[in-house]
């Protein structure tokens, strides 16, 4: 489907690499000017480099800063600047041992996962609204539904997201600002490379099999699912097309949550 956003303009926080960066390629593609967001100034120019040679046309912004402190957001907001479309996609994640996660690793895992999507949309949730439109998405995960044992802070605060959605698609009734939610299942990105080589594991086709079997074995799709898979639906719920979608959980899970709602 071809979706137009041209004349729209959208943030894309920790879009400098896997599913952020991918999301605001497509958004790119699309026609919406998009602001590229990371912690480091190096890391962004690299992207917005790499976004532009994918798309050669592309409007892009840069805005590094930390979005899990409030100092980073006001920062990466001033960059930014006035949005149409918000994808609070930075998060970070680990595998630990449940009884082994101090109070320091849940902390910065809330602050950035959660957080700051609080402060993003409580700046821009209110504007959209005296705009009269708007787009706001969450990037939870299937993790949030069925929390995995071997990361139960990580799914914490994609729970949490979860109802940040719900929550603020309630506060914003009946001003054609939507507000929703992704839920990727494992998605081949340099993060899950980056945790499977910490494992002593390559992610080659059998270690991806192998995962699935054992990690997550209700997938229906049997694969990691790529970055540009979970783009193409955040491109989806954030274009005009969409007006009906609000308040919703959109999962693009490859059948990893074993419920029908």
């Amino acid at each position: 489907m071809h979706l137009d956003l041209s004349g729209l303009r959208a943030l894309v926080t920790g879009s400098t690499k896997g599913i952020g960066r991918a999301v605001a390629q497509k958004l790119a593609a699309c026609g919406a000017e998009v602001a590229i967001n990371g912690r480091k100034p190096a890391d962004v120019t690299a992207a917005i480099d790499a976004i532009r040679k994918a798309v050669p046309n592309a409007k892009l912004v840069a805005a590094p800063g930390d979005a899990a402190t409030a100092s980073g957001v006001a920062e990466i907001i001033k960059a930014a600047g006035d949005v149409d479309i918000l994808v609070n996609n930075v998060g970070i994640f680990e595998i630990k041992d449940a009884f082994e996660i101090p109070d320091a690793d849940w902390t910065r895992l809330f602050e950035t996962n959660v957080l700051s999507g609080v402060r993003f949309t409580r700046h821009y949730g209110p504007r959209m609204r005296a705009k009269g439109f708007g787009r706001i998405v969450f990037i939870s995960s299937e993790s949030g539904v069925q929390i995995p044992t071997e990361m139960i802070h990580y799914g914490f605060t994609k729970s949490a997201d979860l109802a940040l959605m719900r929550g603020f698609a309630q506060a914003l009734v009946g001003t054609n600002v939507t507000v929703n939610a992704v839920l990727p299942g494992p998605t081949r990105t340099e993060g899950v490379e980056a945790m499977f080589a910490s494992m002593g594991q390559k992610v080659g086709p059998e270690d991806e099999r192998k995962f699935i079997e054992s990690g997550r074995p209700s997938s229906i799709l049997k694969r990691m699912t790529t970055p540009e898979e979970i783009a193409e639906v955040v491109a989806f719920v954030v274009s005009r097309e969409a007006s009906a979608m609000t308040g919703s959980p959109v999962r693009a899970d490859g059948g990893v949550v074993m419920a029908i709602t």
